[in-house]
């Protein structure tokens, strides 16, 4: 299995990538691929990360810009981020998550917040952070990894994509 970009090529297999994934999670609201498409089509995909088995795109994961009500720069949110059902439970998503997390800091990054589940996130370094917080979302779920022990805070707002 490789990680690698999104290419031209991926765009019909990560759309119904996501959409399977996400189609009985409990948390979904059916719209993540949608998202993927808005996000791309407004230039805001800043890492869009494939892995590949056998030719095939097994998994995705999307990062991009997000606002800290403060004024801070250069911090990204992390989702969506799907996994072939049948391939769950292989590393898929935890090597789509740390290549992404390590693209983005070399990209100099201030850091990454996402919406998500700590016991699995918490691995990667995620955690909740009452400096950066999202408006009516339980701060236990929504969490950040800084690649700088000095940062600002405040209300986090994902790019408009993520709302139509």
């Amino acid at each position: 299995m490789i990680i690698r970009p999104e290419q031209a090529g991926d765009i019909d297999a990560i759309r119904t990538l996501t959409e399977t994934a996400f189609k009985t999670a409990p948390h979904a609201d059916g719209t993540e691929h949608i998202i993927i498409d808005r996000l791309r089509a407004a230039g805001a995909l800043t890492l869009s990360l494939v892995a590949e088995a056998d030719g095939v795109v097994v998994g995705h994961v999307a990062f991009s810009p997000v606002m800290v009500s403060d004024g801070s720069t250069d911090w990204y949110g992390l989702g969506p981020i799907s996994v072939d059902p049948t391939r769950q439970g292989e590393g898929i998503g935890s090597k789509l998550v740390r290549e992404g997390l390590s693209q983005l800091k070399a990209l100099g990054a201030s850091g990454c917040v996402l919406l998500g589940n700590p016991a699995y996130y918490g691995r990667f370094g995620f955690a909740p952070d009452p400096k950066l917080t999202l408006d009516g979302v339980p701060p236990e779920y929504f969490m950040r990894v800084a690649f700088s022990p000095v940062y600002g805070g405040g209300t986090v707002s994902y790019h408009p994509g993520f709302y139509g």
